[in-house]
């Protein structure tokens, strides 16, 4: 009988999730209602949030596989956000106990100065812009930018949306100020270790790699990894051997997505101290608030712990109608 009760509180239970964004949220996705699903297994939680436009299954593909066989990446991560998170609720305790979440760049969208002044006043001193729907305007405002406020670091993502011929011709206009505030450039154009060590070589501005980041990813001087689909730890490691640099970032997903990303951020700085530097843990703002996310606190470059056991959010997680999922 025992086991008949085990075997039913491992069967997942499925809460379906929209967010609603503010703004165009990058260059290749033109959505503005993002699908999910938080995910409730033994007694822990997780979070699934496809991006089809960044090569994601569908949400109804990952439920299938979560059900079945569960050997998509994302289920999987979202798999053990749920077996951490159980651990630590049975033990009645934080997931973030004697954790020091590090800080966060401001995720900016909408390209604008009265965005970039926000994040200033907000504390920010890194900014992440999202970039790639005309290359040639956005060189221009960042180079006004650079000049008016010199002691911001920028890091510029294009999410591969430039070809190799308009990501140099890019780089090669960056302004001197600029060039020197720049702190990265994500996913300049498609992951290629010739073209990108090209650039670099040619340029001299360090280039981050996203959608391509595996162990060995040495035409980059940068990976950037997200939680929800990747395990931070052999890329930590891969980028100890290259001598890369880390950034842990959020999927731009739900509030307890963003709370995985943040202890995993934790996590690896216990592991590897000062690999990962500022991160990109504070992406709610970028959503229409509601009751997780009012638990995040504020915008700005702290991340606040979300009260509760294991990831935190128990009273609204409480709340939610779960479904069995089979």
């Amino acid at each position: 009988m025992m086991l008949m009760m085990d075997e039913q509180t491992r069967k997942p239970l499925v809460a379906r999730y929209q967010l609603r964004a503010k703004g165009f949220l990058n260059s290749i996705s033109n959505r503005r209602v993002f699908d999910g699903a938080l995910i409730q297994v033994g007694g822990g939680y997780g979070c699934i949030h496809p991006w089809p436009e960044l090569g994601d299954p569908p949400l109804e593909k990952c439920l299938e596989d979560l059900a079945g066989p569960r050997m998509r990446q994302i289920v999987r991560r979202a798999l053990r956000c749920a077996e951490m998170d159980a651990a630590a609720r049975e033990n009645e305790e934080s997931l973030f106990e004697e954790m020091e979440v590090p800080l966060s760049h401001a995720t900016l969208v909408e390209g604008t100065a009265s965005e970039v002044e926000r994040a200033v006043e907000a504390g920010f001193e890194v900014v992440k812009l999202k970039l790639g729907r005309d290359v040639a305007k956005e060189a221009g405002f960042l180079m006004e930018m650079a000049a008016a406020w010199p002691k911001l670091r920028w890091r510029l993502d294009f999410n591969e949306a430039p070809d190799p011929g308009e990501a140099g011709r890019f780089l090669a206009g960056l302004s001197p100020v600029l060039r020197m505030a720049v702190d990265f450039v994500e996913d300049p154009c498609p992951y290629s270790e010739g073209v990108w060590s090209a650039l670099f070589k040619q340029h001299r501005v360090k280039l981050a790699v996203d959608r391509e980041a595996g162990p060995d990813s040495p035409g980059a001087q940068v990976l950037v990894v997200k939680p929800a689909v990747d395990e931070p730890f052999p890329l930590a490691e891969g980028a100890l051997r290259n001598m890369q640099r880390v950034v842990l970032t959020s999927y731009m997903d739900h509030p307890l997505g963003q709370a995985f990303a943040a202890w995993e951020a934790a996590r690896l700085e216990v592991q590897f101290p000062g690999l990962a530097g500022v991160c990109g843990l504070q992406t709610h703002h970028l959503f229409e608030a509601d009751g997780f996310s009012e638990q995040l606190g504020p915008w700005s470059p702290s991340f606040t712990v979300p009260a509760g056991t294991g990831l935190g959010f128990d009273d609204e997680l409480e709340a939610l109608p779960w479904t069995r999922l089979y």
